[in-house]
């Protein structure tokens, strides 16, 4: 007798093939899953890194804008200490001129010639005196005109003093105003250089 299947094997197949279907589409999505998971570690671990890297690199930017603020205190403690420094020099290096200056005053006033007021921006001085005469103001000129450290005498005003007039001797007081220049000498600079 011939064998003959009369139980519904189509619908058995099927239902094999479906729960193959299904298996094969958990197996499936568990590997995407798995590869995500992974993929997504990945990708979380490498923007972790970034994010110390950049933290890291905020720390140096910090640190270095610290050190350049540091060094523009320190420059303009500089710039001052040089300033300072400079103004010093520049004392010093007068002192001695000054001392020359009086010096040579004293060397040019002829007698009977009077300083009351001395006056001296930068290089340039302003005397104020009294004169037993006009010839004894010519003189002071003169011998201003003569000295290597001052040079250029310009009278301003030059008469007669109202509220000394006339001296215990008899002789009249002129007042007068003269302006001048200190100078340094080449020669001088040259030896104060070496």
């Amino acid at each position: 007798m011939s064998r003959i299947n009369l139980l519904p094997w189509r619908e058995a197949r099927r239902k094999e093939q479906l729960n193959k279907f299904l298996v094969s589409m958990v197996i499936v999505a568990i590997m995407g899953a798995t590869v995500w998971g992974v993929w997504h570690l990945y990708e979380t671990k490498l923007i972790e890194r970034q994010n110390g890297r950049i933290a890291r690199i905020d720390l140096e930017i910090e640190r270095v804008n610290k050190k350049i603020k540091e060094i523009k205190n320190l420059e303009k403690e500089k710039s001052r200490l040089l300033s300072r420094m400079r103004a010093i020099e520049q004392l010093q290096g007068n002192r001695p001129l000054v001392v020359r200056l009086f010096d040579e005053l004293i060397m040019a006033l002829p007698e009977g010639v009077t300083i009351t007021n001395f006056e001296q921006k930068g290089s340039q001085i302003k005397l104020e005196g009294l004169a037993q005469s006009n010839a004894r103001v010519s003189s002071f000129m003169r011998n201003i005109d003569k000295s290597q450290w001052i040079q250029g005498s310009d009278l301003q005003v030059i008469k007669e003093d109202k509220k000394s007039a006339v001296t215990k001797e008899g002789v009249t007081i002129n007042s007068f105003k003269l302006t001048f220049s200190q100078v340094v000498p080449q020669s001088e600079n040259e030896d104060e250089e070496s």
